[in-house]
């Protein structure tokens, strides 16, 4: 059986953390960002972990790296 690639756009929108978790970057980053308050502007720059169900699927496309 050959080896599984890894799908390059998600390697470039994901990562998985020592624990296994999945981070992603949050949305609505560039589009009207001055009329943004500060602290939203600062929990949009953080990363999150993306939802359990969605986890699996992602790992599995992530698996080369």
């Amino acid at each position: 059986m050959p080896k599984m690639k890894t799908h390059k756009a998600s390697a470039k929108r994901f990562r998985v953390t020592r624990n296994g978790k999945v981070m992603r970057a949050k949305g609505s980053v560039s589009h009207h960002r001055m009329k943004k308050r500060g602290r939203t502007k600062r929990m949009i720059d953080e990363t999150s972990a993306a939802a359990p169900s969605d986890a699996k699927r992602i790992k599995r496309i992530l698996v080369g790296s």
